[in-house]
């Protein structure tokens, strides 16, 4: 009977060890699996590009400027990114025929983190590295759902061979003064499309130079330009392409800064 104690006993004693022994392995294991996870998700935090700086945040990170014949992205320090090797390059923005294509795979590179450039008539998206990540295909192309237009509140008008603004609203008679925004006399304005309808730049002409007015005929850009032109350049970027010597374009800030 003492025996059969005896052995029951030194069989409890292995059994608690070897229950122990199992339970301390288990607890390394998953201490070591936690580890690996650990550094694991670290390793997937992207680092912020420090060339991509922003001085001011009405700016693009990146914009187009051209050097010889060629485009390129310089970042807000005039510091080129991308560097020019295109034809064509615009301002990163999002493309609806590629957010609306057919084929699902090309549909993220449609969204505004990209940028359209044309090397050797062949056109592609660039993300904000250059890396070149989508060529065009026709087939990919989809139809895009323009926005409900938003009405501008401000157009041109021509008296007398000058130009002045109005707000179609309330315009009724052009034989009174008070009836007009800016009473013409410019030899030439056009409304830029932006997203403020009430606070519209204007690009205007002033002895056969342009500069930008504000619709209360505030000077926004000095008359010393030979032309800027009437694209999307405001609405994108909130900039101006102008030239002085009518050949060769570059854009400017609200303040008139050059990059």
């Amino acid at each position: 009977m003492t025996n059969m104690k005896n052995i029951l006993n030194v069989l409890c004693v292995f059994i608690s060890i070897s229950v122990f022994s199992q339970t301390k392995s288990v607890k390394k294991i998953a201490v070591k699996n936690g580890a690996k996870n650990t550094v694991k998700k670290g390793n997937a935090t992207a680092k912020p590009n420090p060339d991509l700086v922003v001085i001011n945040e009405d700016l693009p990170v990146l914009i187009p400027k051209k050097k010889g014949d060629q485009f390129g992205y310089v970042n807000q320090n005039g510091k080129f990114i991308i560097q020019p090797e295109y034809h064509i390059a615009v301002f990163f923005y999002e493309d609806c025929n590629l957010l609306n294509s057919p084929n699902e795979k090309v549909r993220k590179f449609g969204k505004a983190e990209y940028a359209t450039v044309e090397k050797d008539m062949i056109s592609y998206r660039v993300d904000k590295t250059g890396k070149r990540v989508y060529r065009f295909k026709d087939s990919d192309l989809g139809k895009c759902r323009f926005e409900e237009y938003k009405q501008q509140l401000f157009q041109a008008y021509v008296l007398n061979g000058f130009y002045g603004i109005i707000e179609k609203s309330k315009f009724v008679n052009a034989a009174d003064y008070r009836q007009y925004q800016l009473y013409p006399q410019y030899e030439y304005l056009y409304i830029m499309e932006g997203d403020d309808v009430a606070n519209p730049m204007v690009v205007a002409s002033h002895n056969d130079r342009f500069g930008v007015i504000d619709v209360n005929n505030k000077i926004i850009i000095p008359f010393e330009y030979s032309n800027i032109k009437r694209n999307f350049s405001w609405k994108l970027g909130k900039m101006f392409e102008v030239t002085k010597d009518g050949k060769n374009y570059y854009y400017i800030d609200a303040n008139n800064k050059t990059y």
